[in-house]
């Protein structure tokens, strides 16, 4: 049977506590069996991994072969600016993605915090990492709620929980039990991590922590979402494509043209590996990572934190926001291409579509 249906004797018997709380010995032993009241923990990248990524760009392939093809043609002038561009180009990108990686670090950081706990018949003040289920909590006006609970004691307490189920009205807590089964929006004798008090004060018992928590379903659910190309990644490794067969194209038709002529099959590989060299738009990485970092500034200045440069691209072409009834969780949908790209953070409604068809 569900917490919120069971009456408050019931739930301290199927937890196996009290309401003195856990004892530090049972304490140890549920975090040995539950884990830390934690999650979130995949999502950091690595320095290599973002260094990595500067390079793994087909255009970027495309500079070093020609910074090799310079070099076998003793053309060692060109092969310093190419290999300059490149290297400056990598470390622009590095320095941004690396910066915004460390700023959603320290977010991360910033969002631990201490909860007040009742064990051994006392209140102790500890990290919220450290909460296992049967622990009892005292919550007051401001805290934030660091697990999924159910309401044992209440004094007018009301709840925002905007956070998880996109209702922007606080929502008046009850420690009666519901007898009917109900969604986590009507569960109004739960509260549910990373929701906040917004006033009055509650004893409550922790049912579930970390991953197994309503909110820490739904990180686990974005973490095992493959990482997918964007729209401008997929547009330039399609130009590298083209670009690359064109020159090759034109350089095998010069170099067929020389030798026709008589030309010294020597001096024509020479000049068509020379032409292929000039061809390539060497500028072309460092103008695109040059105008995304102008554009992750002025997102910055709107307080939105992007970790992929790359990224500002696709959020830039969006061209319709879709949103709930209370327009707290918004979807966006860009229609510019044939396959829409969303960005799904709640259920779509279709009646507060304007494409119906996109929705």
């Amino acid at each position: 049977m569900p917490y919120y249906q069971q009456t408050n004797k019931e739930v301290l018997s199927t937890l196996k506590t009290s309401e003195k709380g856990l004892s530090s010995k049972e304490v140890k032993k549920r975090l040995n069996k539950y884990g830390k009241n934690e999650f979130g923990k995949r999502s950091h990248i690595s320095t290599l991994k973002i260094l990595w990524d500067q390079f793994n760009d087909p255009l970027i392939w495309v500079l070093l072969l020609a910074i090799g093809v310079s070099v076998l043609i003793n053309h060692f002038i060109d092969a310093i600016v190419i290999l300059i561009i490149v290297v400056l180009d990598a470390a622009f990108g590095f320095f941004q993605e690396f910066k915004a990686e460390k700023a959603i670090e320290h977010l991360r950081e910033l969002r631990q915090f201490r909860s007040r706990v009742v064990r051994d018949g006392k209140e102790h003040l500890i990290d919220s990492s450290q909460l296992v289920p049967g622990d009892i909590l005292i919550l007051e006006e401001g805290d934030r709620v660091p697990a999924d609970a159910r309401v044992l004691e209440s004094i007018e307490l009301k709840v925002d929980e905007a956070s998880l189920t996109g209702e922007s009205n606080p929502v008046t807590k009850k420690i009666l039990p519901i007898k009917k089964k109900s969604i986590i929006g009507d569960q109004i004798n739960m509260v549910f991590a990373g929701t906040s008090i917004l006033s009055g004060r509650a004893r409550v018992i922790v049912t579930t922590t970390g991953q197994e928590t309503e909110l820490g379903k739904i990180a686990k659910e974005i973490e095992n979402i493959e990482e997918e190309t964007t729209p401008l990644q997929k547009k330039l490794k399609e130009i590298s494509k083209w670009l690359t067969i064109i020159v090759v194209a034109i350089c095998i038709v010069i170099f067929a043209l020389g030798a026709l002529r008589g030309f010294e099959l020597s001096e024509m590989f020479l000049m068509a590996i020379s032409l292929a060299v000039a061809a390539i738009p060497e500028g072309l990485p460092a103008v695109v990572t040059i105008t995304l970092a102008l554009g992750l500034r002025k997102m910055l200045g709107k307080n939105a934190l992007i970790r992929k440069l790359k990224s500002v691209e696709t959020l830039g072409s969006v061209t319709v926001i879709c949103s709930d009834k209370t327009g707290t969780f918004p979807v966006f949908i860009n229609i510019k291409h044939p396959v829409p790209y969303v960005f799904l953070i709640s259920p779509l409604s279709k009646h507060n579509c304007p494409n119906k068809a996109a929705c």
